[in-house]
């Protein structure tokens, strides 16, 4: 049977693919089926057809898999926030683990590595300490409000279909971020409903309210309000930060973050402050971070504490070790492995999160840990000390190749690889084989409800 764009088909889902996609095989095409998981039996329709592969979506669940559960959230299927509320969190974190393994072994080409177990998330939901809302003239509507005829399809803030840029979904309750969010999320769409200012336009670029971020300390229970708008009118804004703060105490931070651009991001040029402080703190062990409006912060907390245990743990330190930390950001791992080395250099690109870094070191009084600003593949020849162990924690794209010469030319005694992309650290894996082995990974969940994970390897170097 050929297998046609638009052609209705039922299916059997017998396994699931990296990306969150139930993946059956007819005649040998692989295709790809959007919300279905391995035993169930669907109606779906073909939306995309290539050469090698084909895509389609659910459009009937005619038998259901017993990996199914039902999922809490009521935006579940249409939001992009999380894709996998309709599978059991055990066989999510089952999946994950085999997702690592494979990548490992196909695109690593590397057999026989002992993948772990998924380090489960301590909170399945409530876990996000940062959540972006988009706001929109006019709201996208759910399956069922689209035959309404009198439905209000005006303002709604909220979170986008998977895949658009301008398909915002009116999202009353995220799951995935502790309760009192929503409670200030339904505040902030009151106000913005009632303002005399109007919402952005995600086609047209014209308007003033743009996005909603809450950042939320695990430690203090405290939170920050991030009001981004396209343009600075203090007189809008402040009635709002007043009205949030003189309703929730736990409100420490409100700030108003402007930016013309525009790109969909919720970054600000500038930033005003209406309210409290202009940081939230957080603490990751023992210790302490600042995190501003723009900061990176890893954004489950918890699991961060569980992501830089296994990466301690594999780095094996004594007390005595001088350790190299690639990609360092606002210097979390590096702070986190100061008490168990001599010397931490960091090394990253963006001189704010730098900034950030030396910052973090002053506030918990820590004295071993310097940072060098500038491009890796750039600066790394200029290193003036011999790494014993290299952490390399790189975006989602992995090591640029003349990194990873550079690293195999320092040959460090061993390299604990942080990646948030299976596909990208079996590619980095590959391109050092020669040099190490991989000893062991560890997979550990910090996104429940989603395909992503984080996992650390540990590398060694191979005795000739």
């Amino acid at each position: 049977m050929a297998v046609k764009k638009g052609q209705l088909i039922e299916l059997e889902i017998s396994d699931i693919a990296f990306g969150g996609k139930g993946l059956v095989r007819v005649n040998g095409l692989a295709v790809f089926v959007d919300q279905a998981v391995p035993s169930d039996r669907v109606k779906a329709r073909i939306t995309k057809k290539r050469k090698n592969y084909a895509e389609a979506r659910v459009v009937e669940l005619i038998a259901r898999s017993p990996l199914r559960t039902d999922p809490p959230c009521e935006y579940s299927g249409c939001c992009g926030g999380c894709k996998w509320q309709f599978l059991t969190y055990k066989k999510q974190l089952e999946y994950k683990q085999q997702h690592v393994a494979e990548s490992i072994e196909h695109i690593g080409l590397t057999q026989g590595v002992p993948v772990h177990p998924t380090i489960p998330s301590d909170q399945v939901f409530g876990y996000r300490n940062k959540m972006e809302f988009s706001c929109s003239e006019r709201r996208w509507l759910l399956p069922d409000e689209m035959d309404q005829e009198d439905i209000d399809a005006g303002f709604g803030i909220g979170l986008h279909v998977p895949g658009t840029f301008y398909k915002v979904l009116d999202i009353r309750e995220c799951l995935l971020q502790p309760e009192l969010g929503n409670s200030i999320l339904e505040d902030v769409r009151v106000f913005i409903k009632n303002s005399d200012q109007p919402v952005y336009g995600l086609r047209t670029h014209v308007g003033f309210w743009r996005f909603l971020m809450l950042r939320h300390s695990a430690a203090y229970n405290q939170w920050m309000v991030n009001i981004i708008t396209a343009e600075e009118n203090r007189d809008a804004v402040q009635p709002l930060a007043d009205l949030l703060t003189e309703k929730y105490p736990e409100i420490v931070s409100v700030v108003n973050s402007i930016t013309s651009r525009k790109a969909g991001t919720a970054i600000g040029e500038y930033e005003i402050l209406l309210a409290g402080s202009t940081v939230l703190k957080d603490k990751i062990g023992q210790f302490e971070f600042e995190i501003s409006a723009k900061s990176f912060f890893q954004t489950n907390t918890r699991g961060a504490e569980r992501l830089y245990e296994t990466v301690k743990n594999y780095a094996g330190l004594t007390g005595g070790e001088t350790i190299v930390d690639l990609y360092s950001g606002t210097g979390t791992i590096a702070l986190y492995l100061s008490d168990s080395a001599k010397e931490v250099v960091g090394m990253e690109i963006v001189e704010s999160a730098v900034a950030d870094a030396g910052k973090n070191c002053r506030i918990n009084g820590v004295s071993n840990c310097r940072f060098i600003i500038g491009d890796i593949k750039d600066c790394l020849s200029q290193l003036t000390v011999t790494p014993d162990v290299m952490i390399v924690d790189p975006p989602r794209v992995g090591m640029h190749k003349n990194v990873v010469k550079q690293v195999l030319e320092m040959a460090p005694d061993r390299i604990v690889y942080v990646s948030c992309n299976p596909a990208t650290l079996a590619r980095d894996i590959d391109m050092m084989r020669e040099t190490y082995q991989v000893a062991e990974v560890q997979p550990v969940d910090m996104f429940p409800h989603t395909y992503h994970i984080e996992s650390v390897a540990k590398l060694e170097k191979i005795r000739h």
